[in-house]
């Protein structure tokens, strides 16, 4: 509805945007950068930030460009199963069938990682979600599953993100020899108020958009309301765009937007 009557071709909020197309912060260059050292490091690597700045999109842009024959992508979407579910589906991912007992599917999976490694010059990256969640048992799994060769070798990428105070559950010492093993960290930030603008910018466009649909007070509040995150800005924008098109209002306003906030619940 909207989209006919601000003549956009597609829906310039939708979260299926195709990673070539995401809007590329100063936050969002600078995590790349940081994944594409471990990359090269190897290791393990962290990454926080608030819900909904923008992690997950940022974890999918780097897997969507590593080289597929250099690299083998392995996603885990959350932390919370059990220790065997989680073996099993990283024994899965390696293209294995895993076997029952723990033992066993602990050198199971270490061999494949060693194998795609040593044998294929296939280096598996591991990205696990919702790391926040995890308990610290599981962080402890995690830590011994990943030494090989008496942690003097690292033929694995290992990220583990998660919100913000995931860090805090990484310092407690019970984790100190899974964080002593980091060899990367980094905090996500929000966008600031020019990138909110150039963001709205940026989508606009790829829905084929000329005119500049938002006023600047638009994008003052909109801005003020989502503090800045990925989501609440695409939430935000995609809901004054339905009631802007209900008003009939030619462009979007502060107040258009308050009105947004309100049935978002900001």
């Amino acid at each position: 509805m909207y989209r006919t009557y601000y003549s956009l071709s597609t829906r310039p909020f939708s979260k299926e945007i195709k990673t070539h197309n995401l809007f590329e912060s100063d936050n969002f260059k600078e995590t790349i950068s940081r994944l594409n050292y471990l990359k090269t490091t190897r290791g393990i690597g962290v990454i926080v930030g608030e819900s909904g700045c923008g992690k997950t999109s940022a974890l999918r842009a780097f897997a969507d460009n590593l080289n597929s024959s250099l690299f083998k992508v392995i996603y885990s979407p959350h932390s919370t199963g059990s220790v065997m579910d989680f073996y099993r589906n990283i024994a899965t991912g390696l293209g294995e069938k895993p076997v029952f007992r723990k033992s066993a599917l602990f050198k199971q999976i270490q061999a494949a990682i060693s194998n795609y490694y040593v044998e294929k010059n296939v280096t598996p990256v591991f990205i696990m979600d919702e790391m926040h969640l995890s308990s610290n048992k599981f962080l402890n799994e995690l830590s011994i599953l990943f030494n090989f060769s008496m942690d003097s070798k690292n033929p694995f990428v290992l990220i583990l993100s998660g919100l913000s105070f995931f860090l805090d559950k990484l310092n407690l010492n019970q984790n100190q020899s899974l964080t002593q093993r980091v060899v990367m960290k980094y905090h996500m930030i929000p966008l600031t108020k020019d990138e909110v603008e150039k963001y709205i910018e940026h989508h606009l466009q790829l829905a084929g958009s000329n005119n500049a649909i938002f006023t600047p007070g638009a994008i003052e509040a909109i801005t003020s309301n989502s503090r800045g995150l990925p989501r609440l800005v695409n939430s935000l924008a995609t809901n004054s765009l339905l009631i802007g098109c209900q008003m009939k209002a030619d462009s979007i306003n502060e107040e258009v937007v308050f009105k947004a906030s309100e049935e978002v619940g900001l």
